[in-house]
């Protein structure tokens, strides 16, 4: 092989390097072809560097070697230098040096050293050799924008599908799914071959279009082309379909693989997760571990959602103990994701003990345990862990942080505190203002509440309303919440949670007539209010109870426990509230106490457990203020804590008391 032509540049603008330059010049070592190989492999760098000052300069391949060592270091700056000094003694590039060149160029965002590579390319006569075209695009797409790789694409005297597949990967990362689809159509046009990465692009690029259609057309083309079983393109339909929300047809493709990996088992986990198939979550995570398959840090992200509710903490406890058995490594995703477990399913301390261990925190460790905090009751907790955080000047405060900060204010009713962190958000969201009013109303200051909400100009958002409504709840504002229900009717007039509130107004009003109007309004509408429904988790079986319901097989068991409790509190001198008059359920205000679902299933709580083991119960709705006080009450007499998880925060009845302060 020739030199290089006496008119080549050998003037290339190589990047700043603050370590030592590679030097070139050494002491003479004897030759022997296999000697920079071996060098290589030892990583003995400069060894091989001093070898190759004896290399002919006809060699090209111990040079190309020694390029490609460095990119598989991950020192792309060294392979340019090495480039460099291929330039100054002479050395004649071949077609396997410049991808590799062009590759350092891109790795170390140097355009300019890149430009000048296509040029020697040009000179060369590389510039229609298919694995140079491949890296000119990718280095272009990534350090000049895609529309220049598209010209290079369109100028290349020949292309293949890795090039299809590199621009419509481009395409992708630009934000350009329908671009990156025609690329794919333009491969099919020209019958260029299909290799499964090439299909696996375009999958990709069906699930952001997230058109069910394309999918199809597409996993079609993946059966003609024999590839529809291959393990990269089985993956990724399982997740183009979990995107396109078909889950049926991700699983009858997650059924008909001959085999599976572990990214296999996560996105169909994934899937039934984001589906609220949580039971057939967790019974896909058992049966994948029965085959053998190890989890990895995203299939434990995925999975603890599924544990993330009161009745399913079993499970995410027989999770937590089987990673740390296996010895898995609890990176900071992973124990982020079981904090928000343990806060979700109603273990705050458990939650507390990982966030104290870590070593590393980043700003969702934080957020997770503040808010945590907040929702169990512990705001002036939350907020001594935010003031904490503070302290720490590398973590940026995001806008989550900030609504975990002021529901921690609005548990804790520090109106100075929230208000003086509200103003430090610079573009204050719906959010944030619905949490501002609820401190404000919660505090009793409805003046400055509404004064807030028109400074604001979020009178007509339903959530302020509803935050303003909880305000005049617990201070027994019964006017003003009239005038606020009759604002969310007008807003929200296909909403029957608003009548029913109406509704129970009245009721308490004894105003039957109006009650009965309302009722006719609601069904001429064809509106259904929300039923309450209360279930708790008992010997690996979810136990759910209705308003009034008799149907359990131990009910006559359940409501004689209940009228025994119900008379010590009487002759104690305790008797529940029966104000409805703002309550959002309409059937428990028809219902004696002792039949509302959450005291249903406190009871089969209490005969069916011994000694002092907490009561954990869930509601879809919120706790009427009867059963809350019901509630506080049982737990002095029985001695044992209950915890009642409602749509809006835990309650942690103990000794008579609630974590919520009576706000709620």
């Amino acid at each position: 092989m020739a030199a290089l032509p006496s008119s080549f540049d050998k003037h290339i603008l190589l990047p700043k390097q603050k370590h030592n330059h590679i030097p070139f010049n050494k002491p003479k070592f004897y030759y022997h072809r296999c000697l920079p190989r071996v060098c290589v492999t030892l990583t003995k760098l400069d060894f091989a560097h001093q070898a190759l000052d004896e290399i002919p300069l006809s060699n090209t391949f111990s040079w190309n070697q020694l390029i490609q060592t460095h990119l598989s270091d991950k020192l792309p700056q060294n392979a340019l230098y090495v480039y460099h000094g291929m330039m100054l003694r002479g050395v004649r590039p071949d077609k396997h040096t410049l991808p590799r060149v062009l590759t350092a160029s891109r790795l170390c965002s140097n355009l300019a050293f890149g430009k000048q590579v296509h040029a020697h390319a040009f000179k060369l006569g590389f510039s229609s050799d298919l694995y140079v075209i491949t890296a000119l695009i990718e280095m272009y797409g990534r350090l000049h924008g895609v529309e220049t790789a598209k010209w290079v694409f369109d100028n290349a005297p020949t292309s293949n599908s890795v090039a299809c597949t590199i621009l419509a990967r481009l395409y992708l990362m630009d934000n350009k799914p329908h671009l990156a689809i025609e690329i794919f159509n333009q491969m099919l046009r020209l019958k260029a071959d299909i290799d499964p990465v090439g299909l696996a692009t375009a999958i990709g690029t069906c699930s952001l279009l997230k058109s069910l259609q394309q999918a199809r057309n597409v996993h079609q083309i993946a059966r003609e082309c024999g590839l529809e079983f291959h393990l990269l393109v089985s993956n990724s339909l399982l997740k183009m379909y979990t995107e396109c929300d078909s889950l049926e047809e991700a699983r009858s493709v997650f059924d008909a693989m001959p085999s599976r990996d572990v990214i296999s088992w996560t996105e169909m986990i994934r899937g039934h997760v984001k589906n609220g198939g949580y039971s057939e979550a967790l019974k896909l995570f058992r049966q994948m571990t029965r085959a053998g398959i190890r989890p990895d840090s995203l299939t434990i992200s995925s999975i603890l959602p599924a544990c993330a509710r009161v009745p399913a903490h079993k499970q995410g406890k027989e999770l937590h103990a089987y990673l740390l058995r296996n010895g898995m490594d609890l990176n900071l995703t992973v124990q982020n994701a079981f904090m928000d477990m343990y806060v979700k399913s109603g273990f705050i301390e458990l939650a507390s003990n990982i966030f104290t261990s870590m070593i590393e925190r980043d700003i969702f460790s934080w957020t997770i345990m503040i808010l945590g905090y907040s929702l169990h009751g512990q705001g002036g907790r939350g907020l001594g862990l935010f003031f904490e955080m503070e302290k720490n000047s590398s973590l940026e405060i995001d806008e989550f942080t900030y609504v975990a900060v002021l529901h921690a204010c609005v548990t804790a009713c520090r109106v100075d505190v929230g208000m003086f962190y509200f103003n430090c958000i610079q573009a204050p969201t719906v959010t944030h203002c619905v949490l501002m009013v609820a401190l404000l109303a919660r505090s009793g200051l409805f003046d400055e509440a509404r004064t807030f909400i028109e400074e604001h100009q979020i009178e007509n958002s339903a959530e302020v309303l509803r935050a303003l409504l909880d305000g005049c709840r617990i201070h027994q504002q019964v006017k003003m919440g009239k005038r606020i229900v009759e604002q969310l009717c007008e807003l929200e007039p296909l909403n029957a949670e608003n009548y029913v509130l109406l509704s129970n107004w009245y009721a308490d009003s004894a105003k039957w007539d109006m009650v009965d109007k309302l009722k006719i309004t609601i069904k001429d509408m064809g509106l259904k209010a929300k039923r309450a429904y209360s279930w708790i988790e008992f010997r690996n079986k979810v136990h759910v109870f209705g308003t009034g319901d008799v149907s359990h097989p131990r009910s006559e068991l359940i409501h004689w426990e209940l009228q025994h409790l119900l008379k010590k509190m009487e002759d104690e001198g305790h008797r529940p509230s029966s104000v409805f008059s703002l309550h959002d359920v309409d059937e428990e205000r028809e219902c004696i106490l002792i039949g509302h679902s959450e005291m249903l299933a406190v009871g089969f709580g209490l005969i069916s457990t011994k000694g002092r083991i907490a009561i954990r119960v869930t509601k879809n709705l919120r706790v009427c203020q009867g059963c809350h006080e019901c509630v506080k009450v049982i737990s002095k007499i029985v001695e044992r804590e209950i915890i009642i998880k409602d749509q809006n925060r835990f309650h942690h009845f103990k000794d008579g008391q609630c974590s919520c302060g009576d706000l709620w």
